[in-house]
């Protein structure tokens, strides 16, 4: 895609996005055809490899151009952006929602939305620099500044608030993210909620002041280096049966978490930033059926589902390929299902009818899946 883009300049689609046709396929949207469109009027710019920045080509089919307005430090290695639409507004979101956002350097990441629900169509995010990470957060803390064009999709909610019973959410570090609107919503339908929000040191918690100004007698903003280990099993072991405990933060504390409510026999719903850990070693090959067209595919042991599809020319939406974003989620028709992501809940996992093709596998000999 580098090399074409070199020679085709602002390569974007030739079609109109309301002119363009889709295939009658419900869970993937495949173009019937997929003409393109170039600048062919400077020849030089595309011979030198001067091409524009993926911000600045036309948007594609379900992007939307838009640019920083805003960024502040919000805690120690996190930083607060504001991103606003080019035209227009950007869509509206729900509490738990993430945003998918392309930068300048092409990289593409996927980060919580928070911040208060307004309607003047700007979206929010908050960002911890991690130093070991594949640069996407460098990039944000040191490359961003305001101005800068960014693309971002319609978000997705694999979190949402649910139910009318009381919640207490959990948050670890950065995971205070998704929390602070849900909090905000659930008592804006008048649910009891409570927040328990954890960190090492109260200076590297973002938004700390902000959760404490809500009330103090329904939150808890628990700093280690100041108060010690919390203790998690206490809490959880007073709260009432019909209270849905909603958890985001590092895997340690989730694990904590899911483990305690088990105990307690409390409903637990989960977000997590990293993919889950499994053996490869022990990857079986099978074949995965094509419902629209009978078609059987072999995936190999050393191969995924979404590489497979890709290979034959079947395009499904995919971005973090590790399991967290839940991008590339197909319906299932037949078979069972090894899981691997970190999207779906147990309920989810249970129903065995949609799989995250980029990791998880067939537990069997066969899939059928609604392509």
């Amino acid at each position: 895609m580098r090399v074409i883009a070199d020679r085709l300049p602002n390569l974007r689609f030739g079609k109109a996005y309301e002119d363009r046709q889709y295939l009658p396929v419900r869970e993937v949207r495949a173009l019937v055809d997929t003409p393109f469109a170039w600048d062919v009027t400077d020849e030089g710019r595309a011979k030198a490899g001067r091409h524009p920045k993926p911000s600045e080509i036309g948007n594609d089919d379900g992007w939307m151009r838009g640019h920083v307005i805003a960024r502040r430090k919000v805690a120690t290695d996190v930083v607060e952006i504001v991103l606003a639409a080019d035209a227009g507004a950007l869509p509206a979101w729900t509490p738990g929602a993430h945003a998918e956002i392309e930068l300048p350097n092409s990289m593409i990441r996927q980060y919580s939305l928070t911040g208060e629900q307004t309607d003047n169509g700007q979206w929010t995010v908050a960002v911890l620099r991690e130093a070991d990470g594949r640069g996407g957060s460098r990039f944000m803390h040191d490359d961003l500044p305001v101005g800068s064009k960014i693309r971002v999709r319609p978000p997705r909610n694999h979190f949402p608030l649910s139910g009318e019973g009381p919640v207490l959410l959990i948050a670890g570090g950065i995971g205070i993210t998704p929390m602070i609107p849900m909090l905000a919503a659930a008592e804006a339908r008048g649910r009891h909620a409570e927040l328990v929000y954890l960190g090492k040191s109260r200076d590297g918690m973002a938004y700390a002041s902000e959760a404490q100004a809500r009330g103090q007698d329904r939150v808890t903003v628990w700093p280690a280096q100041e108060n010690g280990r919390f203790d998690l099993a206490a809490r959880l072991s007073t709260v009432s049966s019909d209270t849905t405990v909603y958890c985001c933060g590092p895997e340690r504390l989730i694990q904590a978490v899911e483990q305690a409510c088990e105990k307690f026999g409390l409903t637990c719903r989960a977000e997590r930033f990293v993919p889950a850990q499994f053996d490869d070693s022990t990857n079986e090959p099978f074949e995965i059926e094509l419902r629209s067209t009978g078609e059987v595919l072999p995936v190999g042991a050393g191969e995924t589902i979404l590489s497979v599809l890709g290979r034959r020319g079947i395009f499904v939406q995919s971005t973090c390929q590790q399991g967290t974003c839940g991008t590339c989620e197909v319906g299932v028709v037949e078979g069972d299902i090894l899981h691997r992501d970190s999207v779906l809940t147990k309920e989810e996992r249970a129903a065995d009818d949609t799989i995250m093709v980029c990791v998880s596998r067939c537990a069997g000999k066969r899939l059928v899946l609604k392509l």
